[in-house]
């Protein structure tokens, strides 16, 4: 029985993808959901190309002049650490999460 849920996990694990390890697993550990930080950059950038551009840009090179949040935000838990994934993972992380928080075509 205990090799099969370790099984399972295992096969969770291996069909999770960039954006739900990588991404998901470390922001999960903050007190603001990873959907509000979407919402700023959306607010900021409009377009899906120009949100990705500036995400991956951020991820790569992060500082707090390039960053969305709010100084106090950043005052209290400093600027995010440079992504140790490639550019192709940091692409479709950014995908994935696009997918998943774009509000185009589903407001009524």
């Amino acid at each position: 029985m205990v090799k099969f849920f370790l099984l399972v996990g295992l096969v969770v694990t291996l069909n999770a993808g960039v954006y739900q390890t990588n991404c998901v697993a470390c922001h999960n550990k903050l007190p603001v959901s990873i959907d509000k930080y979407f919402y700023r950059y959306l607010l900021k950038y409009s377009s899906e190309k120009d949100l990705k551009k500036a995400m991956l840009h951020y991820l790569k090179n992060p500082t707090k002049e390039e960053s969305v949040m709010a100084e106090a935000f950043i005052s209290r838990f400093g600027v995010k650490k440079k992504s140790k994934l490639s550019n192709a993972e940091l692409k479709k992380a950014l995908h994935e999460y696009w997918s998943i928080y774009k509000v185009f075509g589903k407001l009524k």
